[in-house]
């Protein structure tokens, strides 16, 4: 594979590519225009201009320079500097914001400016700054590695990045993958969602360490983690990610307890409920409508829940306490891999605790369930499990027909219910379809 030094980059000039000034973000333009203007370098990088020629827009636009974050913050007045293991700046343009990352070194030349810490082969603080053909050779794929030049519209390829976007190809810079992985092991989570979002193929050479470094991402933070699940299934394509995750071996590092379930069955059927989950909110992102990340983990870890929860209920455990007990014990094997902040626990409790109170249409207590916050989120929970097969589509289909109901129908709705229970004869306890 050819692969340029960093002495001899490829420029190609403007009358031979396809970026236009007319589809970069105009305050991307100013950001390069006015670093320019003060004496430094200033280049569009990274996925922007990967996109561009593309023939895609571009989610954001990030900026790379020869002035280091404090120079940055003096050109910008509105301007925040960033993070401790990479020092960033954001310029702030209303709810827009243009990141500013200052050139990385590879740390060849004593007179670099910075610092770099590397821990078990491990980056865990890159400060460390250098010049543009460092900064190329530091960046994680080629077809990530291209740089928009502000001065005279060129395009610039210091790892044969401009053949990698042609031939479709995902392939780490350099020519040691295991020791790429080993330095970010995000950067195996990033390989996969970039093979979905651009549907290329992952180079051979990259795609072997990726079944057996998997546990590498036990080094990396756990609040990190929760950031980087977020990209891989919140961009529409989170059914992809997924199987891609599971086939790598991946997804068993960030979600175990999840994943030693998918490959049982359930009544003589395969668990569908993560890939349904996951297809339902691909499709609500296309349609552009919310997506909760509580909501979404909530699909994540149902499994583990369900079973403890009915193994719970076997054991006599009144079913608010099991449920209760079944999701604190998956936030426990949970919260070291991947951290759910807080403000999501708390909602995703709540969704799964209604599921056996969903189960309930005697007396006021449907009522009261239609006025709780989360009912909405639960009942929609509840639909995701009688697609999954996993509990009687008769459920699902009284509470859609109770919500579109008068209050008479209402009434007589409950009337029925509490006719049938009243004829029921007793059988033991009701085990919520788990």
């Amino acid at each position: 594979m050819h692969e340029t030094t960093p002495h001899s980059p490829l420029v190609v000039p403007r009358s031979e590519h396809r970026i236009s000034r007319a589809n970069i973000s105009e305050n991307a333009l100013k950001v390069l225009y006015r670093l320019k203007n003060a004496g430094y370098q200033a280049y569009l990088v990274g996925g922007g201009v990967r996109d561009l020629l593309l023939g895609r827009e571009p989610k954001d636009f990030d900026v790379a320079t020869d002035a280091t974050p404090e120079q940055v913050r003096r050109v910008f007045r509105n301007c925040r500097l960033i993070g401790r293991r990479f020092r960033l700046a954001h310029v702030y343009f209303g709810r827009e914001i243009v990141e500013v990352a200052t050139f990385r070194g590879g740390g060849y030349d004593e007179d670099a400016v910075g610092e770099r810490h590397i821990h078990k082969g491990m980056i865990v603080r890159d400060n460390l700054y250098g010049t543009r053909e460092e900064d190329a050779l530091r960046r994680d794929f080629s077809v990530n590695g291209l740089y928009y030049n502000i001065a005279d519209f060129s395009v610039i390829d210091y790892a044969g990045g401009l053949e990698d976007l042609q031939a479709g190809r995902l392939r780490l810079i350099g020519n040691d993958p295991e020791k790429r992985y080993r330095e970010d092991p995000v950067r195996m989570l990033r390989v996969v969602r970039f093979a979905c979002k651009l549907g290329f193929n992952i180079d051979p050479s990259c795609e072997r360490p990726l079944f057996e470094l998997g546990h590498l991402l036990r080094d990396v933070p756990p609040a990190r983690l929760f950031e980087e699940v977020l990209k891989l299934l919140q961009t529409g394509l989170g059914l992809c990610t997924f199987e891609k995750l599971r086939h790598y071996r991946l997804f068993a590092q960030l979600f175990p307890a999840t994943d030693e379930w998918l490959d049982h069955e359930d009544h003589n059927f395969p668990i569908t409920f993560v890939s349904r989950g996951l297809e339902n909110t691909d499709r609500r992102i296309r349609e552009a409508k919310p997506v909760t990340p509580a909501f979404l983990f909530a699909v994540l870890l149902w499994e583990p829940v369900r079973r403890r929860f009915a193994q719970l209920l076997a054991g006599d455990v009144a079913a608010n306490e099991a449920m209760l007990v079944a999701a604190g014990d998956a936030f426990a094997r949970q919260q070291p891999l991947v951290a759910i902040p807080r403000r999501f626990v708390l909602p995703m409790r709540e969704i799964w605790s209604l599921q056996p109170r969903l189960e309930r249409h005697a007396g006021k207590r449907p009522y009261r369930l239609l006025t709780h916050p989360r009912f909405r989120a639960a009942y929609d929970f509840l639909l995701l499990r009688t697609e999954a097969g996993e509990v009687d589509s008769a459920l699902a289909d009284w509470w859609t027909r109770f919500q579109a109901a008068n209050d008479q129908v209402r009434a007589e709705m409950i009337g029925e219910t509490t006719k049938t229970r009243r004829r029921r004869p007793v059988a033991g306890k009701k085990t919520t379809g788990t």
